[in-house]
């Protein structure tokens, strides 16, 4: 299904047609290392096999390596998910595919900077292509 996005950057407004679908959120607010939740928080390597249930997670292998970007705040009784990039087996491989994954399949082994911004998920973080 085709949907207009629409652009508004400072003396430009752009629309684009975008294919994809607003799934449902898996939590209202999310942990950040920045306001924006650009910077990477870690890098963690996969533990065990996960295959993603939907378009908003990504399949994982045992030993990938995962830059993670924010780490969902858990509600009621969600699970606990992450989001992140998936990568081969080298950190330095070249770029992954993002989206959710559980928190408890991951080790984090090197923490770049910590996640203390809390800030809303908004729909396009549940966006599926």
């Amino acid at each position: 299904m085709a949907r207009l996005l629409l652009l508004f950057l400072p003396g430009l407004v752009a629309v684009c047609a975008v294919h994809g679908i607003f799934m449902d959120r898996l939590a209202s607010r999310k942990l950040c290392a920045d306001d924006e939740c650009v910077y990477t928080i870690s890098l963690a390597r996969a533990q065990e096999d996960y295959s993603a249930p939907d378009c908003r997670f990504i399949n994982v292998k045992k030993g990938q390596w995962i830059y993670v970007y924010s780490k969902l705040v858990k509600e009621n009784e969600a699970g606990e998910f992450w989001a992140g990039s998936v990568y081969g087996d080298q950190p330095e491989d070249e770029m992954g595919t993002v989206g959710y994954f559980p928190s408890n399949l991951v080790q984090e082994q090197y923490v770049y900077q910590e996640a203390t911004k809390e800030v809303p998920t908004t729909d396009i973080d549940f966006f599926c292509e």
